[in-house]
């Protein structure tokens, strides 16, 4: 069996504390083994986004700790956390176009996430980066690697996401939303691909959803 990833215990978020304070999260208990695929489910304003946002090291909990492969990553301060997030965890948003660079080549902000990540030449990184266009479905990714964000397709868009959040090998893929501006054939085909990623990767897929 597949180790302990995150183990969270009694985590709350509070917000107003007193009176008039939203209990956005109360009392979850949660976890996550090594390669696995959990959906979180839930309608607007169930707390699925506050949850997301604790299990990405975005946010801390008022109370409650998170374990991750061990470690208490409750209390960090925001330079630990986005050392965490630089490491660990891999985000796909609901929305490409709010989280692609308008100006920007595709391959230039692929390689761009290596920075950091890894000490690697021009060269180093664009080969990695056709490499993991090619992992998500992309096989003309030297096409691609010199287009802009607007020349792709809804879900050309959304792949290219998925292969930027896999940059670095992360144990973890958080996924918000990630079908939600898609049509019903692009959307299971970006699903297929993250059930196929999980079962091929080490990697650890959330799948935060409404549907």
């Amino acid at each position: 069996m597949d180790e302990t990833l995150i183990e969270i215990r009694d985590m709350k978020k509070i917000y107003n504390p007193g009176e008039n304070e939203v209990r956005a999260l109360d009392g979850i208990d949660l976890t996550i083994c090594e390669k696995e695929f959990v959906a979180i489910i839930g309608h607007s304003g169930s707390g699925k986004s506050t949850l997301m946002n604790m299990l990405g090291c975005l946010d801390v909990p008022t109370t409650g700790t998170y374990m991750l492969h061990g470690i208490d990553v409750s209390d960090m301060d925001d330079n630990e956390l986005s050392d965490v997030r630089n490491r660990e965890i891999g985000f796909i948003f609901q929305d490409p176009m709010t989280s692609l660079n308008p100006t920007m080549r595709i391959g230039k902000q692929i390689e761009e996430v290596f920075v950091g990540k890894k000490n690697m030449s021009a060269a180093e990184k664009k080969q990695k980066a056709l490499e993991i266009l090619k992992l998500v479905g992309i096989s003309d990714g030297e096409r691609r690697y010199k287009q802009y964000p607007h020349e792709l397709s809804g879900g050309m868009k959304q792949r290219v996401m998925i292969a930027i959040a896999l940059v670095g090998s992360p144990s973890i893929v958080i996924a918000d939303e990630p079908t939600t501006s898609l049509d019903v054939t692009i959307e299971a085909q970006i699903l297929d691909l993250l059930k196929n990623l999980q079962k091929t990767l080490n990697t650890s897929i959330i799948l935060i959803t409404h549907d």
